[in-house]
């Protein structure tokens, strides 16, 4: 998928996300064949800021893995901007993730021994940034995300806040169409968790993100512009968020 295919898609202004009746199974034929996600129906609208809440074992992180090209549905439609992603090569898949898809996840994933500054870089090394490109946009993240003071440090340096907004930097290297964020805060105290939703907030608001939380807190949810409740693979709820 090509910088110019991007685009092309993103001149179609509708739905950047949109599931019809997804279903995944795991031990297809098999005596134990387990479907974690049952016909499940969802919509993002460019430049949402959406929350997908639900207990362990809902659902959530399968359907966050389906959503960034990370697997496949066993059955069902998935279109990212009106490109039907099942039809895409590896290839295209690969670049899809790269270049309009940032994750952001609860355990930071950060690279230990290297500085802050590289890991936002690292995303840009692979889509062949040039040097000089990528530290300045690296600089540029981490001054949005008030970690300009810590670039040079390592990830056992700084604290788990100062990770999480590593990590959101870095998924901001590509400048993606939407971020993934799976459990963003739940290694955080809940003061640090504030922090890192009003980036995401920011992120949405003033840089024209579209943001996707998957979380079991309902306080984080409900500072979203809309709620989506799973429980046991099934949607059973929808509804506005604070900020609606």
């Amino acid at each position: 998928m090509t910088r110019g295919h991007k685009k092309h898609i993103m001149a179609k202004p509708l739905h950047i996300i949109k599931l019809d009746k997804i279903c995944k199974r795991y031990f297809i034929g098999m005596p134990n064949e387990i479907e974690v996600l049952h016909d499940v129906d969802i919509s993002v609208r460019e430049g949402e800021l959406v929350s997908i809440v639900g207990e362990s074992g809902s659902g959530k992180s399968t359907l966050m893995n389906i959503i960034g090209a990370l697997d496949r549905p066993t059955k069902g439609a998935y279109s990212f901007s009106g490109v039907d992603v099942a039809a895409l090569s590896q290839n295209d898949l690969s670049q899809l993730r790269k270049e309009r898809i940032g994750f952001v996840f609860q355990t930071f994933n950060l690279i230990g021994r290297i500085s802050a500054r590289a890991n936002v870089e690292m995303p840009m090394t692979y889509a062949r940034v040039s040097r000089r490109d990528r530290a300045e946009r690296a600089e540029r993240l981490l001054e949005l995300v008030g970690m300009a003071d810590r670039a040079k440090h390592k990830p056992n340096e700084l604290s788990g806040g100062q990770k999480q907004r590593t990590a959101i930097a870095r998924a901001m290297a590509n400048d993606p169409d939407i971020i993934l964020a799976d459990e963003p805060t739940g290694a955080l105290d809940s003061e640090t968790g504030q922090l890192v939703m009003g980036i995401f907030k920011d992120l949405n608001r003033n840089h024209g993100k579209t943001v996707i939380i998957v979380t079991h807190s309902l306080a984080l949810a409900e500072q979203t512009d809309r709620i989506i409740t799973l429980k046991d693979g099934e949607v059973i709820g929808e509804r506005e968020g604070s900020r609606a």
